[in-house]
């Protein structure tokens, strides 16, 4: 589970870097080198999605809480914003459905 969990956080950060440095790009900066990192990045992120286990909606679907976690984290790391008692126990809560789900993935499968 711990493979799965670092993969998707990687995908997450590919994904967010990317459209974040798009956005930077087009509005504040206008530099092509920002461009071209952010092509990379979301090159990055869409080869990393091959490396999942299967692609399915399962997959999607806890990739997508770890998402909303990476997300709250860049939001408070990169643009500065606190977050709240309940925000924390938001990502906790996506945390511990991406682990139910990911931990089905071996009953669903025997």
């Amino acid at each position: 589970m711990l493979r799965v969990f670092f993969l998707f956080t990687l995908s997450a950060i590919a994904e967010i870097a990317g459209c974040y440095l798009f956005y930077f790009w087009l509005r504040r900066d206008g530099n092509w080198w920002v461009l071209i990192a952010s092509l990379a990045s979301l090159v990055l992120f869409a080869w990393l999605l091959t490396l999942h286990p299967v692609a399915t909606g399962r997959v999607y679907a806890a990739y997508g809480a770890v998402y909303v976690v990476v997300s709250v984290i860049w939001l408070n790391l990169v643009d500065r914003s606190s977050m709240s008692g309940l925000e924390w126990a938001g990502l906790l809560l996506a945390l511990a459905g991406m682990g139910l789900m990911v931990s089905g993935w071996t009953i669903a499968h025997k």
